[in-house]
């Protein structure tokens, strides 16, 4: 008797164990919406920024793609900060200052703003209104990456990981809005 009461509480623990990781896997939203978008940006790179985010562990979808919106406008913003103070600071040569200078123009007059409209209006689930901005969020990167490239030399190194980090979290933004706006929560 002893021996079949252990082996049913055994086989009772090992169930809630079970049950309660899957429990555990199915509740981990972030890695849930980062899997939906893993065609267009690195599932690891998209749980980390999500993660950093105060909230993101419970929020649905539409909330991460809120969180996307935003951490792309701040890291905009930080690039086109950079590309200014870069440009002002005068070292290098007048070419580099140009790209630079044009860097933080389309950053701080087309990505950072049109980021901030579309978060406005995927907020009010308006999704023709903020699928139209797609084209200008991640402008200020591809821009800035073609001024710089043909011999931006310190200027172009510099700016090339700011615009990596911006590039990234505006596809991340793109693709959960994609995602969100055809039906994914």
């Amino acid at each position: 008797m002893t021996n079949s009461l252990t082996a049913t509480l055994l086989i009772l623990a090992a169930a809630l164990v079970l049950c309660c990781g899957v429990a555990s896997a199915a509740g981990d939203t972030v890695a849930d919406s980062c899997a939906a978008i893993r065609d267009f940006v690195d599932a690891s790179f998209c749980e980390a920024r999500l993660r950093s985010v105060p909230g993101a562990a419970t929020a649905d979808r539409h909330a991460h793609l809120l969180m996307a919106a935003d951490l792309a406008a701040a890291s905009g913003a930080t690039a086109g900060d950079a590309a200014a103070r870069m440009a002002s600071a005068g070292a290098g040569d007048p070419a580099a200052q140009d790209a630079l200078r044009a860097c933080g123009f389309l950053y701080g007059s087309a990505s950072v703003p049109a980021l901030r409209l579309m978060r406005g209006y995927a907020a009010a689930r308006s999704w023709g209104a903020a699928r139209s901005l797609l084209m200008l969020t991640g402008y200020a990167g591809i821009g800035c990456d073609a001024a710089l490239g043909g011999g931006g030399g310190a200027a172009g190194t510099t700016m090339a990981g700011v615009d990596h980090e911006f590039h990234q979290l505006s596809a991340m933004a793109t693709a959960l809005l994609n995602a969100v706006a055809n039906g994914g929560r």
